[in-house]
């Protein structure tokens, strides 16, 4: 069992970076693969990046790929998107999920999101 909420979405211009947070409830987020997802209106939810349960490997989107980096520090039970050049296309609704096997739109825990808006 893990708890998420995401938090750091906000307002951008095209160009400029935010960094979205994952808190989680302490008890064995260190077990957990963190993933972060978006969905932007009209469309389906879109994988954007995954990190290991230890950190010791990251997936991206091709997408975001050389754009946004994946973290986690399991000491503060806390995984983050550094989201750098940011683009209108990356608008959506950022999910936080949470899965101790696989990754992917059927992932055991979802946070509730949090909205990233990036104007041209």
């Amino acid at each position: 069992q893990v708890q998420l909420v995401e938090s750091g979405g906000g307002l951008v211009q095209a160009g400029d970076s935010l960094r979205l947070s994952c808190a989680a409830s302490g008890r064995t987020f260190s077990t957990y693969h963190i993933g972060w997802f978006r969905q932007a209106p009209g469309k389906e939810r879109e994988f954007v990046a995954t990190i290991t349960s230890s950190g010791g490997s990251t997936f991206y989107a091709d997408s975001v790929q050389g754009r946004f980096t994946i973290s986690r520090d399991n000491a503060k039970n806390t995984a983050y998107l550094q989201m750098n050049s940011l683009k209108p296309e990356d608008t959506a609704v950022y999910y936080c999920a949470a899965d101790t096997m696989s990754m992917g739109p059927a992932a055991g825990y979802w946070g509730q999101g949090t909205q990233v808006t990036v104007s041209s």
